[in-house]
């Protein structure tokens, strides 16, 4: 009994943040979630960015990787070799600037928190707008699930295969930020 007291109280915090971020609470339901925010991008757009789904803290932000913890903004200025944008506003315009289109793959789904694993009945975005407007160089995914489902439901319409690039999102902790700005210097390719 000693034995598992010790490790339950060696527990650290963070992987706790963690656990409740991917929605592996077991209190939390499944709710279906409607995408809600407008795409940034305009006719300047060179690469387009896809998450899954906003996260409830984004939702309640009201915009991408809204999560304090979540790592997007950071490496993908700190790639382009800006400053950190700290407003809604200053993050809109760095993406513009830099020619960075962002929106999510899908448009709604029923999903558990932010357990991207737990997603059903996925209703994907209709990408053309983006597509139709910009000359997109290149789709990037940020994070394993938005892959898969960009490659199950976009790419057969857009014809352009996405590459895949590490998750952002504080339940991706295993994933350095160093690793995560090599993947992500990619982009520089592209813009």
């Amino acid at each position: 009994m000693g034995h598992a007291i010790i490790k339950v109280m060696s527990f650290s915090v963070d992987v706790w943040n963690t656990i409740e971020n991917r929605g592996v609470n077991s209190d939390m339901e499944t709710q279906h979630i409607i995408h809600n925010f407008e795409p940034i991008y305009n006719e300047h757009s060179k690469i387009l960015m896809l998450g899954t789904m906003p996260s409830p803290k984004s939702r309640e932000v009201g915009f991408y990787y809204g999560h304090p913890r979540n790592r997007f903004w950071k490496v993908v200025s700190d790639v382009c070799g800006e400053a950190y944008p700290e407003t809604r506003e200053g993050k809109i315009a760095f993406a513009l600037r830099n020619g960075i289109a962002v929106w999510d793959v899908l448009a709604g789904c029923d999903i558990k928190g932010a357990d991207d694993s737990s997603i059903r009945n996925p209703q994907p975005n209709d990408l053309s707008r983006i597509l139709e407007c910009a000359d997109i160089k290149a789709i990037f995914t940020t994070g394993t699930k938005a892959f898969q489902l960009y490659k199950k439901f976009c790419y057969p319409k857009t014809g352009i295969m996405a590459i895949g690039l590490p998750s952002t999102s504080p339940a991706n902790c295993r994933t350095s930020y160093e690793q995560l700005f090599e993947a992500y210097s990619e982009i520089k390719k592209y813009i």
